[in-house]
């Protein structure tokens, strides 16, 4: 049965290391004993025959099937390790240190997996892209080494590099799988030139590359060959966002083939990051996860046309299953943790799993059930992991505390079943399901939806409240200095600060009166038709202030109304208007007064007695609230007990 090659997984925590038999009872394997100490890794060979993990002083290799110990490598400070392809080499890397006599400390270490022999031994200082990379067959091995690429034979490690390309600039390189392969070359924009992607035949490195292409904005890049090594997926990103609009920098797709005939780049509808892609088992189609959340979900073909949307989502992860029959999207991280699956046959929603605080995710190798954990130090506390069948049913729970590591145990697709016409069915949970429901705290149900006040509840929700997969508007995304824009003007053009119109009109948007809703820029020319009007405006303020020097009241030539009845009224002032020899005082609503006496004009007497009726108010509260049975604080006790002597010296007040 392949549940019992596919099922096994191997965990690693802060105190301890394990295997894990499949299902139905997801038992500790059998004869396999945790090592006494911290391990700093493991991992498994691409064959799932072997296993390694390491210690501060060892590394230990074992059968993978019955735990058997097969080997013990006397290396100590290894950090990293890693099997070939076919399982035949065991890579180690350790922190590079300075050593005593100068000479170059070599901290990457190829053993053979069989006998524990050091075959070769690099010095590589960097973690990230630390091994070297093999093909399929393990007949070539490629390493990037200060804008170099060196090839070797493993089977012949002693003879050194037998082929090198420089490439001026180089900072990644990508080997293909496949019976053919290829190398991708990145090189990073640098002062003003542009960052390209070369693809070289592995075997005519010597010759001009298959395929080539240039680019802005591309500070590094991600590459995803599909599985067959004939086309490649080259994310690249940039370290700030010139625009920003993304925290992260600008992100591009680019689609290249390694024959040269097919490339472009993948046109995206959608403004916002690329949260992830990956490629279909069948290498005929992918799938991105792209836009300001809520993200869109779109899987294309090899030629970049769309197959089908997915939608807007919270999502930020998209995987397919081996067999690539069902598809996973979901949303980690800062996210809600909710995994839709989908049959890729009928692209109909098969469940949807709540999977919070997961900060790993993978299937199994047989594409049936699914695994989800709860790692340090993404988190540290719930560490653990979950086993999902492919329908949604929990079908195994193992708790722990500070989690590091957990990976299945991989197994040849070809050694597997295929799926049927119909989905499997779900087999019954483990006992570890039961027990976890027994002891989980029960989880606090919040109410749908954001907050709203009590006022707006029973009422449908405005639209511009709504969420874009909910129904609402589009996000329109901001450079970060201004205000997103909006269906109206929250102030009227060409007002000072504080005016008010003429008609009080504020809400309704309407201020075509004053500018057709437009505002005016302090310091910019007016617009076209209001010269005049601010013309006047001069002249009229100029015969003011020669009538305050010649000591008349201003008042403008042939009219008998005072100029300042052109002053705009400001709101929460009054503006008197002079017509001739009356005087009429116009004052702007300002903001209401609280009916009441103004306590400006009460005595201390006056003042004494209403603070009094305040405190029998308060204690006339209490009393209510202890006939009701609510539990009073000693300080509200105390003042229901003064209530006689604040009576008393209330009487005597009135008296």
């Amino acid at each position: 049965m392949a549940s019992q090659y596919t099922q096994q997984y191997a965990f690693r925590a802060q105190k301890s290391l394990g295997l894990v038999n499949g299902s139905p009872n997801y038992e500790p394997l059998e004869g396999f004993a945790g090592p006494e100490v911290p391990a700093r890794t493991f991992h498994y060979s691409a064959d799932g025959r072997l296993f390694a993990y390491a210690l501060p002083n060892v590394v230990r290799i074992f059968q993978a099937q019955g735990a058997q110990l097969l080997l013990e490598l006397p290396i100590p400070n290894v950090i990293e390790l890693r099997f070939s392809p076919r399982g035949t080499y065991l890579s180690t890397w350790e922190r590079s240190v300075k050593l005593e006599d100068g000479v170059q400390h070599k901290n990457l270490r190829i053993f053979s997996a069989s006998t524990g022999e050091e075959l070769v031994a690099f010095s590589q200082k960097s973690q990230e892209g630390w091994d070297v990379q093999y093909t399929i067959s393990e007949s070539h091995a490629v390493r990037l080494v200060s804008g170099e690429i060196q090839v070797y034979r493993p089977a012949e490690w002693s003879k050194g590099i037998v082929d090198k390309l420089k490439v001026e600039g180089a900072v990644m390189v990508s080997l293909s799988p496949g019976l053919n392969p290829s190398v991708a070359i990145f090189v990073a924009e640098k002062k003003g030139a542009p960052a390209s992607i070369k693809i070289y035949g592995l075997l005519s490195l010597a010759g001009v590359p298959t395929c080539q292409k240039s680019f802005y904005k591309a500070d590094r890049a991600q590459i995803k060959w599909n599985t067959i090594g004939t086309q490649v997926l080259v994310m690249t990103q940039t370290e700030v966002d010139n625009t920003n609009k993304s925290y992260y920098g600008e992100t591009g797709l680019y689609l290249l083939s390694a024959a040269g005939n097919f490339d472009c780049r993948v046109t995206l509808d959608k403004e916002g990051p690329i949260h992830d892609f990956t490629w279909a088992p069948n290498s005929k189609e992918f799938g991105v996860v792209y836009g300001y959340m809520p993200a869109k979900t779109v899987i294309f073909d090899q030629r970049v046309r769309a197959l089908h949307d997915f939608g807007a989502h919270p999502h930020n992860t998209i995987s397919f299953n081996p067999q690539g029959r069902l598809v996973l999207v979901a949303g980690f991280g800062n996210l809600a943790g909710k995994i839709d699956i989908f049959d890729r046959r009928t692209l109909r929603q098969v469940c949807i799993i709540d999977a919070p605080n997961t900060s790993f995710c993978e299937w199994s190798p047989d594409g049936r059930t699914l695994l989800t954990a709860t790692l340090s130090p993404r988190l540290r506390v719930d560490n653990g992991v979950k086993i999902w069948h492919c329908t949604g049913p929990l079908l195994h729970v193992q708790p722990g505390e500070e989690w590091y590591q957990v990976a299945w145990r991989p197994t040849p697709i070809d050694a597997l079943p295929q799926f049927g016409q119909n989905l499997p069915s779900a087999p019954a949970p483990a006992a570890s399901v039961r027990d976890h429901a027994s002891i989980a705290k029960p989880t606090p149900t919040k109410p749908a939806g954001a907050y709203r006040p009590p006022g707006a509840r029973g009422l449908a929700t405005p639209s511009i409240y709504k969420r874009e997969d909910e129904g609402g508007a589009a996000r329109v995304p901001t450079n970060g200095t201004s205000t997103p824009p909006r269906p109206y003007s929250r102030s009227p053009a060409h007002l000072p600060p504080g005016a008010a119109p003429a008609n009080g009109n504020y809400g309704n948007g309407n201020f075509s009166h004053y500018g057709q809703g437009r505002r005016q820029v302090p310091g910019a020319p007016p617009p076209n038709g209001e010269s005049a009007g601010l013309e006047s405006e001069k002249k009229s303020g100029a015969r003011k202030r020669k009538g305050k020097k010649d000591g008349t009241q201003g008042v403008d030539e042939g009219s008998g109304v005072d100029s300042r009845h052109h002053s705009r009224q400001v709101s929460g002032t009054s503006t008197p208007i002079v017509q001739q020899d009356s005087v009429v005082d116009i004052t702007t609503p300002t903001s209401p007064v609280t009916p009441g006496l103004d306590s400006s004009t009460l005595d201390p007497t006056a003042k004494k007695i209403r603070n009094l009726n305040k405190k029998l108010k308060a204690i006339e509260e209490l009393k209510e609230k202890a006939k009701r049975g609510e539990r009073l604080e000693a300080t509200q006790l105390r003042k229901m007990e003064g209530e006689a002597e604040i009576r008393a010296e209330l009487a005597t007040l009135e008296s």
